[in-house]
């Protein structure tokens, strides 16, 4: 099977360059910084962060990327002194600041691990309330983790290009070893790729060992693949899991600012479009401060509306495009030209009535106009969490190269 995928790697890269804002945009998108540090592929060694002198774990996090320091930051669970997350520290981190309190992580033992199998339900019975209703019975690696989060910020139009990259055999189904070879090719060329980029450190490659890579069945793949790991995946399968995933976190979003009601002030949908965001306390205080003006009798936002806005803000390369090609000089654009560009990208409408809380929200002077560029700056934020290449602090070497760059200008 290994073999088999070797093969292929030409086409599994060439997919994951098509898929965009996919798994390549969590995989191959960081400057990964080893120096020399043992890096089991997909794992987290638990050891490395939480043992030995104050000094030397603030270098080791030092050399980490964003991702990789909230994982740490948000796993609870430790297994064989590797690192997990429980469902509900996979939700926490992608819609809290920090994780709950607790006063250590959970050792679990072999025995704890297998006890979760029982509780992970058959992929026939995944639904949007998935990962809730596991809370903390269960186990998510790191390279699940990246994974989980491309799948967040995926278009629907991009679910067949996922699904075929993981079909490497082209029979449309995909097992559990096209799933973890997959991966494995994924993080592994990236980090071949990250030891050719590193400046005086690319003589040290991380210390990969292809046996620990899949040593524990882990919760995602009980779900998909069965206990036995027997079963395949088709491609209703797979878009199911996707939308559902992406659903969750919504609903979980909206429900916050809803408090049980099935519909969110135009405030509150201000408020979660800028909340991953950095805008300035306060700009952010003026743009709530202007839908408050604009809107004094607020119709609300359903969630099906909201869900909606989401799904194109995950076409929002696409929509960058279509209005650099028909705008002129960037000049702001009108509600129609908005919904016209939306319909191209996506394939669906808007409500009209949220549309225009968007322009409320985004649209400065109030003559009717939006600043694209603006929005979408500020909706990149959003939709990548904070995880934007440009919202993170450079480190290490690329920091160091920086730091150079700045002096000799000066």
């Amino acid at each position: 099977m290994f073999s088999a995928v070797k093969n292929n790697q030409e086409r599994i890269y060439y997919a994951t360059a098509t898929v965009g804002a996919g798994i390549t945009l969590y995989v191959f998108s960081d400057k990964l910084q080893k120096f020399g540090t043992k890096r089991d592929i997909g794992l987290v060694r638990a050891n490395q962060y939480s043992k030995g002198n104050k000094e030397d774990d603030n270098m080791q996090m030092s050399q980490l990327t964003q991702r990789e320091k909230r994982f740490i930051k948000f796993a609870s669970v430790e297994y064989d002194g590797q690192l997990y997350m429980t469902p509900q520290d996979f939700l926490d981190s992608v819609t809290e600041t920090d994780p709950r309190p607790r006063l250590k992580r959970k050792i679990m033992n072999k025995k704890e691990i297998h006890s979760l199998y029982d509780s992970t339900p058959s992929r026939r019975k995944g639904n949007t309330s998935l990962f809730r209703s596991l809370h903390d019975k269960g186990i998510i690696s790191y390279t699940e983790y990246l994974f989980l989060l491309s799948v967040l910020t995926k278009p629907q139009s991009g679910f067949r290009i996922a699904f075929n990259m993981f079909d490497t055999d082209g029979n449309q189904r995909v097992d559990k070893k096209e799933f973890l070879v997959v991966l494995h090719l994924l993080v592994k060329s990236f980090f071949k790729r990250t030891a050719e980029n590193s400046g005086p450190y690319s003589n040290i490659s991380p210390q990969v060992d292809d046996s620990d890579f899949d040593s524990v069945d882990t919760t995602l793949l009980i779900h998909l693949f069965g206990k036995k790991g027997n079963e395949d995946l088709s491609y209703d399968d797979f878009y199911r899991f996707m939308d559902n995933l992406q659903t969750e976190v919504l609903e979980l979003e909206f429900t916050e600012f809803s408090r049980g009601m099935p519909t969110i002030s135009e405030v509150d949908f201000a408020r979660i479009l800028l909340r991953y965001t950095l805008v300035h306390s306060s700009d952010y205080e003026a743009y709530i401060e202007r839908v408050h003006e604009r809107i004094p009798d607020e119709r609300g936002i359903s969630f099906s509306q909201f869900k909606a806005f989401c799904q194109f803000l995950n076409n929002l390369d696409d929509f960058s495009i279509a209005m650099r090609m028909f705008t002129f000089a960037n000049r702001p654009i009108s509600q129609e030209e908005f919904h016209r560009a939306v319909a191209i990208c996506t394939g669906h409408s808007l409500d009209g009535n949220l549309v225009n809380a968007v322009f409320q929200i985004f649209d400065e002077d109030g003559d009717g106009q939006l600043s694209y560029k603006e929005f979408i700056a500020i909706m990149r934020d959003r939709l990548h969490r904070g995880f934007k290449s440009h919202l993170v602090k450079t480190e290490g070497w690329e920091a160091f190269k920086s730091c150079i760059k700045t002096e000799m200008r000066n």
